[in-house]
Order: C-alpha cells, then sequence, then structure tokens
C-alpha cells in the first residue's frame, strides 16, 4: 500500500530524496545497496556486552602465534617453527625468514530480515521493506570493514534464504541479492496474502531458524516491524539473547502510529489485502483513539522483545537512514 501524504512532504522534495537513495521507494535494487559501502561509518558493530561463549572474543588477539590471520615476515630466530618459514622470501633475501600469525577470533555477524507482506507498506518515502534492506545493507558493510564474516536469513510469509557466513565482500554481495530476490518474489504474490494465523506462524518458524543457525559470541540482527509477533516467537528471540548479542531493529511509518491530519471529515476505505473498513479522518476522537491504541501496541511489543534480552533500535521508512543516524535517532553510535 502506498499513501501521499501532501501535508509532510512536497512531491519535489521526496522525489529528490528517492534520487539521492537510488531508489523509487517500492522495488529493490542492487544499485541502492551498494550505495551504503561508502556509509559504513555511521554505525559501530563493537559488542554492546559481555558473552560468555566460546567465541565472544574480539577479533584479533595481540599475542602472536601460529593462527589463521598472517601478520608478518622477519628473520627467523632460535625457538621459531621451522614449518612456518617462509621459502620464498628466503629465496629472494638469502637469509632466513619466518611467518607470524595472529590468532584469529573472528566474530559472525547474522542479519535476520523480514520481507513480508506487511512489510510492503509506506505512506511517504519508502516502504518498510526498502529501508529494512537499506538497514540490512549498512550492518553487511560496516561488517565487511571489520574483517567480520556476514551471513543470516532473508524471509517472507512463503519462503526463506539462508546463507552461511562468508567473509569480504563475497559475503556481503551474496546476502545483498539474496535481499533483492526475496523482495522481488514478494512483490510478485501479492495476490497470495497469507492469513494472520499463516504470517504469524511463518514469523516464529523463522525466529527459530535465527535460534538454529545463530552460534555462540555471534552478533545478530533482527531488521522487521514485529507485526506479527506472538510469544512462541519471542521465547526463540530470548534463547539467541542468552548466547549472542541480539539486536533488533523495529521498522515503522507513520501512517502506522498517527492519522495524517485532515480539515475536513472524509470517510476513506482501507485494507489490509484481506479485509475492508471505513475509516473518517478529520474525527480528533477517531484520530486520539487510533494514536493510543498505536502507542499502546509498539509499548507491548517493546517490552516483550526488551523482556527477551534484545536491544532495540527504531527505524521510519519516511526518512532516509543516514538522516536518522545523522540526528541519532538510532542511538546507533556509541
Amino acid at each position: 500500500m502506498w499513501f501521499s501524504q501532501k501535508n509532510t512532504a512536497s512531491h519535489s522534495s521526496v522525489q529528490e530524496t528517492l534520487n539521492e537513495l537510488h531508489s523509487n521507494g517500492i522495488e529493490l535494487t542492487i544499485d541502492e545497496l551498494i550505495r551504503y559501502q561508502s556509509k559504513s561509518s555511521l554505525i559501530n558493530l563493537a559488542a554492546g556486552k559481555s558473552l560468555h561463549g566460546k567465541m565472544s572474543g574480539n577479533y584479533l588477539a595481540r599475542s602472536k602465534g601460529r593462527g589463521m590471520e598472517f601478520d608478518e615476515v622477519r628473520h627467523y630466530q632460535n625457538g621459531d617453527d621451522i614449518r612456518a618459514i617462509d621459502w620464498r622470501v628466503t629465496a629472494r633475501t638469502g637469509k632466513t625468514h619466518t611467518k607470524l600469525f595472529r590468532e584469529e577470533i573472528e566474530r559472525p555477524v547474522l542479519i535476520a530480515t523480514d520481507l513480508s507482506d506487511n512489510m510492503h507498506f509506506g505512506s511517504q518515502l519508502l516502504f518498510k521493506s526498502v529501508q529494512a534492506a537499506h538497514v540490512a545493507s549498512l550492518v553487511a558493510w560496516h561488517a565487511k570493514g571489520r574483517g567480520d564474516r556476514i551471513g543470516g536469513i532473508v524471509f517472507n510469509q512463503q519462503k526463506h534464504s539462508e546463507l552461511k557466513p562468508r567473509s569480504r565482500q563475497q559475503g556481503v554481495l551474496h546476502y545483498l541479492h539474496a535481499l533483492v530476490k526475496t523482495h522481488a518474489s514478494t512483490l510478485i504474490h501479492t495476490d497470495s496474502i497469507s492469513s494472520k494465523e499463516q504470517a504469524e506462524q511463518a514469523f516464529e518458524q523463522n525466529c527459530a531458524r535465527i535460534r538454529q543457525v545463530s552460534k555462540p559470541g555471534s552478533l545478530v540482527y533482527l531488521i522487521t516491524d514485529a507485526f506479527h509477533l506472538t510469544d512462541e516467537a519471542v521465547r526463540h528471540l530470548a534463547n539467541v539473547s542468552r548466547h549472542c548479542e541480539l539486536v533488533i531493529c523495529l521498522i515503522s511509518d507513520p501512517l502506522e502510529q498517527q492519522l495524517p491530519d485532515c480539515k475536513q471529515k472524509v470517510s476513506v476505505a482501507v485494507t489490509d489485502g484481506q479485509q475492508k473498513q471505513q475509516l473518517v479522518l478529520g474525527d480528533r476522537k477517531i484520530a486520539k483513539d487510533y494514536h493510543q491504541q498505536a502507542i499502546a501496541l509498539s509499548e507491548a511489543i517493546e517490552h516483550k522483545l526488551t523482556k527477551a534480552g534484545a536491544r532495540l533500535l527504531h527505524f521510519c521508512a519516511s526518512e532516509a537512514l543516514e538522516t536518522q543516524l545523522h540526528r541519532g535517532v538510532a542511538s546507533w553510535i556509541r
């Protein structure tokens, strides 16, 4: 669904922002996701809490020894492991050289992005699903810059793509292509909207998959609107937070929180794809009740997720991601 609200942003300014984002706000392209490679400095993925898993160490140990990460070559000294001799440098210089390594303790970054039907909604700038993909791309590029391995899950109600953590740019591009492919498939199958029960069950199953693929010490991001959050899904997420750092990015749209201003009472038809109802704009009581119900629902969701041990970040689909980060809306930079 797409609504235009002239009272919040002019068409020209919206189009200008979309041009900057290389996006039309509805569809998703690889170009707009690659754009965030140059924006990765906006965030910080440093560990936010102490984890007791066997992989909870942060990246490279200071002590040098045999490991996976090459550090330097120096002259051979008594006591050095002869298996580490660099024969090419030795042959070139005529003096024995040995390789030194840093012990490598990688921290996998797992990103779970929800591209379900309910995420394909926007009232001002972007679909929530497009903003979710932008957040996922920013996290992936930043993780790549830190030398982390990137993997995770991209899912909707019908299917999910599971990507094993990979290092370097290959891992990022693999994930971004999965975002684009899944997003396109969801737009194509708009005629097969799931029931609320089916959507909730699908969300539970994907939370269970996140639980299964999260290794101890991982940094796990779940990007969703939590529209289909259930107690069973919360239970799976709570289990993840016990041995991983769990960050949940909640994507919202202004129309979900507050009805647009209207000087005169206007009756409009709204639908979720299955049920239809009439909504009166311009009625102060209706607008107030709508806002209070939305706030109560948001607070209930946040309480459940916080209790499950997740750190919450909030993003809106009505503004460019970097604008929100510069303003500190997400409280991401520590």
